[in-house]
C-alpha cells in the first residue's frame, strides 16, 4: 500500500480513540527560561535508556512553553500523585499564569522547577530534539531523580480515554517485575 491512499484512509478520530485505550502517568515538564518558569502537562513521558540514562518526551511543534523549555536546555519531569488532576488541567491549558499559587523547588543540578506534592521527580539536559510529523521528540540525560520520603505507596496519577483515573491504592495490582524489552 503506498503512503497517499494510507493518509487517504487515515481517521484522526479513530486514531485518538484507540490510542486512548493505553493508560499513561502524567507529568509536568518544567524548566526556568529568561527568568520565569515555563511548564506544561505530559503524558508522553517516558524512560528510554539506563546506559546512558535518558529519558524521552513529546511536545508539539506548535507549543510556546515547550519551545521555551527547549531554549532552556535543561528540563525537570514531575511525576503527578493521584490527587494532582488540578494542577495537570492547570498545566494542561493554553496561556496565562500556570505557576501562580503554585509551590515548586528548584531542581538541584537545573535550577527547574520541581512541583510540590509530585510523587517523583527526574532532573535533566536536553540532549537531543528530533523532529517527528507535528511533533518534537526531547531527549533527556537524567542529571539527578528522586521519589519524596513517603511518597512509596502513593498511586499515580493516571490518565485513560480523556480522563483521569486514580488507583485505589498506591499498591501495584500485581506484583513482581515485567521483562524488559
Amino acid at each position: 500500500m503506498n503512503t497517499t491512499a494510507t493518509a487517504l484512509r487515515f481517521d484522526r478520530s479513530r486514531f485518538r480513540d484507540v490510542l486512548g485505550r493505553f493508560c499513561t502517568g502524567v507529568t509536568i515538564i518544567s524548566a526556568v527560561h529568561e527568568g520565569a518558569p515555563a511548564g506544561f502537562a505530559c503524558q508522553s513521558f517516558a524512560s528510554l535508556s539506563l546506559d546512558p540514562p535518558l529519558v524521552s518526551f513529546a511536545v508539539s511543534k506548535t507549543s510556546a512553553t515547550g519551545a521555551r523549555i527547549e531554549q532552556a536546555g535543561v528540563f525537570c519531569a514531575t511525576v503527578l500523585g493521584a490527587d494532582q488532576a488540578d494542577l495537570c488541567r492547570r498545566f494542561g491549558r493554553s496561556g496565562g499564569d500556570k505557576f501562580a499559587g503554585v509551590a515548586w523547588s528548584p531542581a538541584d543540578v537545573t535550577g527547574s522547577p520541581r512541583l510540590a506534592g509530585g510523587i517523583a521527580w527526574v532532573d535533566c539536559r536536553i540532549e537531543k530534539v528530533i523532529p517527528a510529523g507535528d511533533h518534537r521528540i526531547v531527549v533527556g540525560r537524567v542529571m539527578d531523580l528522586s521519589a519524596p520520603e513517603g511518597t512509596e505507596d502513593a498511586g499515580p496519577l493516571l490518565y485513560y480515554r480523556g480522563g483521569f483515573l486514580g488507583p485505589q491504592s498506591g499498591r501495584r495490582a500485581v506484583a513482581g517485575p515485567v521483562a524488559a524489552a
